[in-house]
Parts: structure tokens; C-alpha cells; sequence
């Protein structure tokens, strides 16, 4: 029988507090997906991505983030990166497309995805990822901040580490549509209000100084944009001759308004729904 009231309070407050929660099983899977509430890593048994060849019109980016993956895989130095430009144009795929290739030489290449608003928590990730004898590319699709977004701050214990560091077997890969990761107006406006201008707006610009590889992406012409649409007709089998495919692919292209590569897999999901081909993997 506990008699004293603080060890009846302790006593209770430790009958409330929740189980620790287990080691992260990083065997289970090369994929996982951040979650908190409560924190926990969910692995991914099958990762959604497309074969690296079947990229187009980004080699620059794919022959850079290849090599600098490469060399982390192995236990080299490598760069944070981040992956900014037009939509639809293979970021993220290019991400999660080079794991993929990666992996397949270095088995203990793992990848983490983090979303943008689980920003905050990202210091306790980092100390479930810190000495485990596994590498981890830190994956964060379409960052952007607003205007009153502290979230940026966060992002720096990554980048920068703080007093720790970022862990020696951490990488951080972010995709975003704008260059700053921000909107170009507020960045305007910063300087337009700000007390002092060039101060208000360095610590949000200099975020994206902080990745040691800025790959820009931009948007296909129709020749990248037909090749992409070939390329996937050979890889999944769906016949079709070169003048339908051009036609039926320009008509696509015109009623969206935009030509990208997430408008050619649209209309080869489409084709291949005609033609009775079933897309798997």
C-alpha cells in the first residue's frame, strides 16, 4: 500500500502513461511512412513507382541524384537535395524510382516519407533513425510554406542538425513546385513591410540554400512528351501504331491544357484501359 500522496500521484500517472513504444522493425520493409499520434514508422510492403527508364527529359536531374544516392548508399558524404519545378514532371518518381534502383545494390538503403504538417515531430524521427545500421533517405513531397508558417524551422534540424547534427546515416530529399519554397509574393511582401527588408527575407530564401542540390525540372515539349507515352506502351505492351498514338495523345494533351509527364501516364492509363491491358506493379 502506497501511503504518501506523491507516490499515489507518480504511481498513477504512470498507469496512464502509454507503453513505450517498440524499436522500429527496419527488416520489415525499405519503405516506411512516418505517423505520429502516437509515433510510429508503418513500413510499405510495395512502394508505388515506375522503372527509371522510363523517365524522360530529366536526365541531368536523374544522372545527379543518382550518383549523390549512390555515394550515400555506400557511406560516403552526400547532399540533402531538393527537387523544384514544374508539376507532373517526375519528382517525386524520380525519388522513389531511384531508391528503387539504389536499393537493389545496397539492401540497406531504406526510405522514410514525411509529410509537410508532421514537420514538428521531425527530431524525434531523426532519433529512431540516429545509429541504426541502416542508410535513410528522408523523403518530403510538395513542400511549400505560407505566410505565418513556422514549420520551416523545423526542417532546419534536418538540414542543419543543430546542436547534434544531422545523423551520418540521414539524407534529405524535398520536392516542391517553387524554387524558395515559398510563394514569390510573399516574398515580395516581406520586403515591402519588413522593418528591415533583407533580414525578413533571408531566413526564409536561405532555407533552401541549406540543400546541397538544387535540380530544376521543367516543363517537356511534345517530342519528350510522346516518348514518354511510347516508352510506357512498350514497357506494359499495349499496341498502337505511331500516327493513333500521336493523334490520340495531342487531343489529350490540348483538352488538359498542360503537357507533362503526369499527363502522358494519364492518357496511357486511359489507352491501356481501351485496349483491355491490365497495369500492374
Amino acid at each position: 500500500m502506497i501511503d504518501d500522496p506523491m507516490d499515489r500521484i507518480a504511481a498513477a500517472l504512470e498507469r496512464m502513461a502509454p507503453a513505450p513504444q517498440a524499436a522500429p522493425d527496419f527488416a520489415a520493409a525499405s519503405a516506411f511512412v512516418w505517423h505520429i499520434d502516437p509515433d510510429r514508422l508503418e513500413p510499405v510492403p510495395q512502394v508505388a513507382r515506375v522503372d527509371l527508364s522510363l523517365l524522360v527529359g530529366i536526365d541531368r536531374s536523374r544522372d545527379t541524384l543518382l550518383a549523390n544516392t549512390e555515394q550515400f548508399a555506400r557511406g560516403l558524404p552526400a547532399n540533402n537535395a531538393l527537387l523544384w519545378g514544374a508539376r507532373g514532371m517526375g519528382k517525386s518518381s524520380l525519388v522513389k524510382s531511384i531508391h528503387g534502383e539504389i536499393h537493389s545494390k545496397h539492401e540497406a538503403l531504406r526510405i522514410v516519407e514525411l509529410q509537410r504538417e508532421d514537420l514538428p515531430s521531425v527530431g524525434r524521427l531523426l532519433n529512431l533513425l540516429r545509429g541504426a545500421p541502416y542508410r535513410f533517405i528522408l523523403f518530403c513531397d510538395d513542400l511549400s510554406f505560407g505566410h505565418d508558417d513556422a514549420h520551416y524551422k523545423s526542417l532546419k534540424a534536418v538540414l542543419d542538425g543543430g546542436i547534434e547534427g544531422r545523423p551520418d546515416n540521414v539524407v534529405l530529399y524535398a520536392t516542391s513546385n517553387r524554387r524558395h519554397l515559398m510563394p514569390r509574393d510573399m516574398i515580395e511582401n516581406e520586403r515591402g513591410s519588413a522593418i528591415n527588408p533583407s533580414e525578413a527575407v533571408e531566413e526564409k530564401v536561405s532555407l533552401s540554400d541549406r540543400f546541397g542540390l538544387w535540380l530544376g525540372f521543367h516543363p517537356c515539349d511534345q517530342d519528350q512528351y510522346l516518348e514518354m507515352i511510347r516508352r510506357y506502351c512498350t514497357a506494359h505492351h499495349v499496341d498502337i501504331d505511331d500516327e493513333d498514338l500521336r493523334a490520340e495523345a495531342i487531343e489529350w494533351q490540348a483538352t488538359r491544357g498542360s503537357r507533362s509527364g503526369r499527363v502522358a501516364w494519364q492518357y496511357f492509363t486511359d489507352l491501356a484501359g481501351r485496349r483491355g491491358v491490365t497495369l500492374s506493379g
